[in-house]
């Protein structure tokens, strides 16, 4: 009987695994070992027909040994940021597809003083996972936290020009708006100067009015739940 040879998937990575169905493309996800300089699993809070998607920098140890995104101090300070709009940390990793530009953690730098940046081209293979997620999720509102993620989808200069603003986007074939917000690193000084934090304040009034983060959350859609 003759056989057909193989032909090549001519699909682009992210259309081919976003044919997988959500499930199938979250096991492909954490199975993923296509950059061998970072350590992994892949992490991710994965939320099946979510309307909100956040996508953030890249995991930290912390976040690598207990399988989820913003586990440490970093985390604290953005569900700060949350509870200030009536959303606490459990509703939010309930309700938000939490992504990130890299999923595995980059490692450390040599001299062990911080974490390693990643590279470009691991920024680059590991685009196929957030690029599968919008054409699974097809979400209304994408929280783009820290540099690395807002470079993904906003061409910017500096924070000053895009934290505090909306932005109408159009990716992967849907269309969606991206708020971007600092990354909320104890470290940055940017978040805790006085144009930062109001800068900062404007973003989070910008999320509670959203209609995606509204009808996620119709708890905290009160009168008083933005931070304006």
């Amino acid at each position: 009987m003759r056989q057909h040879p193989r032909t090549e998937d001519s699909r682009d990575p992210a259309e081919r695994l976003a044919a997988l169905g959500f499930a199938a493309y979250v096991d492909t996800l954490r199975a993923c070992r296509l950059c061998p300089g970072v350590v992994p699993p892949p992490v991710v809070g994965a939320v099946p027909q979510a309307r909100v998607v956040l996508i953030g920098q890249a995991p930290g140890p912390r976040e690598r040994e207990q399988g989820r995104p913003f586990a440490y101090t970093a985390g604290t300070t953005l569900f700060r940021w949350f509870a200030a709009l009536g959303v606490d940390e459990e509703s939010f990793r309930a309700r938000v597809h939490m992504g990130a530009a890299i999923r595995c953690f980059p490692g450390k730098l040599p001299n062990r003083t911080g974490d390693r940046r990643p590279a470009r081209e691991e920024i680059e293979t590991c685009s196929r996972h957030w690029r599968a997620e919008l054409r699974l999720l097809r979400p209304a509102l994408v929280l783009l936290v820290g540099r690395l993620a807002i470079d993904l989808l906003v061409r910017h200069a500096r924070l000053d020009e895009v934290v505090g603003r909306q932005f109408a986007i159009e990716r992967e074939g849907q269309r969606f708006d991206a708020v971007p917000l600092p990354h909320p690193s104890g470290l940055s000084r940017w978040v805790q100067s006085e144009r930062g934090r109001r800068l900062l304040g404007q973003a989070l009034g910008r999320l509670a009015a959203h209609p995606a983060w509204r009808e996620t959350f119709p708890e905290a859609a009160g009168p008083g739940a933005a931070a304006r």
